[in-house]
């Protein structure tokens, strides 16, 4: 599983023109879920997001997380993030899980922040999505499971070879 998070002041994800999810101050996650992921995954990822100390305290250094901050998450899949673009000039998506597999994932995810006190807003899995945020710092980060397809240590081509 990967994700990529964006520390934001607000975001919304659109769909045929109307708002389907959105947040003030937060976090922005664009989520991938790689083939052979599993629950186990989700869970770890979504306290490491819920738990990342990236808002800053009163002497402005990052060290508050998202729910000391009384912040929210915006969740949005997103298979793009397991393109392999190694060869070509179009990426592949064989790394990132089918749809059936990736989908309640995804929702399990929302739901494991919102078990550790997290707001979640999220997009519409499968569509076509416009994503609008402004970046608060900005403040970017990417995360890897600690197995799996999205395994945090592993190369590119260890990835391809799984």
């Amino acid at each position: 599983m990967r994700a990529v998070v964006q520390r934001v002041r607000r975001a919304q994800v659109d769909v045929d023109g109307e708002t389907v999810g959105a947040i003030g101050s937060g976090l922005l996650v664009l989520l991938g879920v790689a083939t052979g992921d599993t629950l186990e995954q989700c869970v770890w990822m979504a306290d490491r997001v819920a738990k990342l100390r990236i808002f800053p305290d009163d002497a402005g250094k990052m060290n508050l997380d998202l729910r000391t901050v009384g912040g929210s998450a915006l969740v949005v899949s997103q298979f793009t993030l397991f393109g392999d673009c190694a060869s070509g000039r179009r990426p592949g998506f064989t790394g990132a899980a089918r749809p059936e597999v990736a989908r309640p994932l995804v929702d399990q995810f929302a739901e494991e922040l919102v078990a550790l006190g997290v707001p979640v807003a999220t997009g519409r899995f499968g569509a076509d999505m416009q994503v609008e945020l402004v970046n608060d710092g900005p403040v970017t980060l990417i995360l890897d499971s600690p197995s799996g397809k999205g395994a945090a240590g592993s190369t590119a081509g260890e990835n391809q070879q799984k």
